[in-house]
């Protein structure tokens, strides 16, 4: 009896610990599955579930021959779960054998392959545990290229990860810098990069994939749950061959001459294309902090002046164009001419009573022969057809920062500043202004809208920023050719025709000498240009050269060599055809 009594004290005993064993993990599982469950599920997921981005690729900028001036590429950051840093085992995919390797091996052989010291990869890793016993993410080497990732990546560190990122190359480095732009660390900074944002930029992804409790990526664990979207390609007008050329002629006479800076400019005189666009100096994307921060952008939309003799060939057009003059008409050219309060308009070099025609005062480039036929113009008529060459408003490119530049108002101008805006002075310009007016004189006194970018491509057949190509007709068809015809004369007649010339065609120029203002009053600084077009019979290709502020020749005889170089290799890229009659010779005195 006192056996069985036992027996069961015993059995109620074990009942009664069982009982409060089962309790307690029923306790605890209500408390995981219920109380808690949101929680720990969230725990859970953030410590497997590992969010990515994906990023997009920018889109490309081309020259019109599809030559990249700025491309995307992928590079990759190597990254670290500090938490789970430690020796581990490699399997050979093989034989299955298993190696050991310990920590500061796996760092020395990523060391080796990204051109690391592997103490700082090391001090990466314990500056983030130091920060965060529980860290998960640091960095060990950024935006390597892919070889360098896949030579990571196959030495099987499994606590070593990687982030693909989008990267910036410019393969051609300052070819079209100054156009181009560049990106930073926050994005594009200028140029078309920024400015032409909205057809570049790439929208990104994003994905997840799951790790284990080790920290081991798991295979096959990767979701994408939104695909990226590559940026579109944005096509320029510019040929990156002549854009190099013009660059590289600016740069060896601009040195030689001790020049503060030179513009170049090439258009197409049928379609307002902008064929090339050179600056000195200029900025080499690839090395943004080698550069002073004042050539960051393009002076030929974004630095007016004072353009000089190159504004007689637009009076002179106006002038035909109103008809107030013709070619031959003679003229008496006294050594000075008075306009308001004493003041005097004189020539830049000295000389009695002159007889000349019209063709014979562009040629001369005479200020005051320009000012007796200009004041047959109202001052209403002068700023009209200033305006309507294109001059105090930014050209159709829109270029990032552009300036409109200064033409005074009929309304407020004095006597004498009306004058002196007929012959390139009280009126400031870009250099992208001046080659849009000289395409209207070559294109028959038709203006098309400058251009330089064709469109961007977004790869899916829609083609977007595509430029207006309609006409606006500033002055006739015969003033123009005639304007054209005088203009020959600097090539044929005046004392820079050697230099201007071009064997084999007839070119039309007209030459440029500003003095610079400084503090409003007239220095000894200079602006020198030439602009001008060939073949001078049925003008294709407009070239505008200038040069700021040289210390050695501070006429046009500098900026006349770099535009017959540039125009001579203008012609031979596209195979003009040559001139096959001579130019006219009209007949400059009387």
């Amino acid at each position: 009896m006192t056996t069985d009594r036992r027996t069961r004290r015993r059995i109620t005993a074990a009942v009664i610990v069982m009982v409060i064993i089962v309790s307690s993990f029923v306790v605890r599982l209500v408390d995981i599955q219920v109380v808690r469950a949101a929680e720990l599920a969230t725990e859970a997921e953030a410590r497997r579930s590992i969010p990515q981005t994906l990023q997009g690729l920018r889109g490309d900028i081309v020259d019109r021959n599809g030559v990249a001036l700025a491309d995307a590429v992928y590079r990759y950051d190597l990254t670290v779960s500090p938490r789970f840093v430690g020796d581990y085992t490699v399997a050979d995919p093989e034989t299955r054998e298993r190696t050991e390797h310990t920590v500061w091996e796996a760092l020395t052989a990523i060391g080796e392959i990204t051109d690391t010291d592997p103490l700082v990869l090391l001090e990466r890793i314990e500056q983030a545990l130091a920060e965060n016993p529980e860290s998960d993410h640091a960095y060990l080497v950024r935006g390597v290229p892919t070889d360098v990732f896949q030579r990571v990546r196959d030495l099987g560190v499994p606590w070593v990860y990687s982030e693909r990122i989008a990267a910036r190359t410019y393969p051609n480095g300052q070819v079209a810098g100054n156009l181009v732009g560049f990106l930073g660390t926050d994005g594009p900074q200028t140029g078309l990069e920024l400015a032409r944002n909205d057809c570049l930029g790439a929208v990104n992804g994003s994905s997840t994939f799951e790790r284990g409790a080790d920290g081991v990526r798991l295979p096959g664990s990767t979701v994408v749950h939104q695909e990226p979207v590559d940026g579109g390609t944005l096509a320029l007008t510019i040929d990156a061959d002549l854009q190099w050329f013009a660059t590289q002629a600016l740069a060896e006479q601009a040195t030689a001459l001790g020049a503060d800076w030179a513009t170049a400019m090439v258009v197409r005189a049928d379609s307002g294309e902008i064929i090339a666009a050179a600056d000195w100096p200029t900025v080499d994307p690839n090395n943004v902090n080698g550069t002073d921060p004042e050539n960051l952008g393009s002076r030929i939309f974004t630095w007016p002046y004072e353009p000089g003799s190159t504004m007689k060939a637009v009076t002179i057009a106006s002038l035909l164009d109103a008809g107030q003059t013709t070619p031959l008409e003679q003229i008496e050219v006294p050594s000075g001419y008075e306009t308001i309060n004493g003041w005097q308009i004189r020539d830049a070099w000295a000389h009695s009573g002159m007889r000349l025609t019209t063709a014979g005062i562009l040629m001369n480039s005479s200020n005051i022969g320009t000012s007796i036929l200009g004041e047959r113009l109202s001052f209403a008529d002068r700023e009209r057809y200033l305006r309507a060459f294109g001059f105090g408003e930014p050209t159709p490119v829109g270029f990032l920062g552009e300036e409109a530049g200064t033409v005074r108002s009929s309304d407020t101008i004095d006597g004498h500043g009306a004058y002196m805006q007929l012959f390139g002075q009280s009126v400031s310009v870009t250099s992208a202004q001046v080659a849009q007016a000289y395409q209207i004189l070559a294109n028959g006194g038709e203006r098309k809208p400058l251009t330089l970018v064709s469109g961007c491509d977004h790869g899916d057949g829609e083609v977007t920023h595509q430029p207006s190509t309609e006409g606006t007709r500033v002055v006739s068809e015969s003033a123009a050719a005639q304007t054209v015809q005088m203009m020959e004369s600097v090539v044929t007649d005046y004392y820079l025709g050697p230099q201007l010339t071009v064997p084999g065609y007839r070119v039309a120029a007209k030459t440029g000498t500003a003095e610079v203002p400084i503090n409003g009053v007239y220095s000894r600084e200079r602006i020198v240009s030439v602009a001008g077009m060939a073949p001078a019979e049925d003008p294709e290709f407009v070239v505008v050269v200038t040069f700021g502020r040289p210390d050695t020749i501070k006429t046009s005889a500098a900026a006349a060599p770099t535009f017959q170089q540039i125009m001579t290799q203008v012609l031979k890229t596209f195979r003009v055809a040559p001139s096959t009659q001579p130019p006219p010779r009209l007949p400059t005195t009387w």
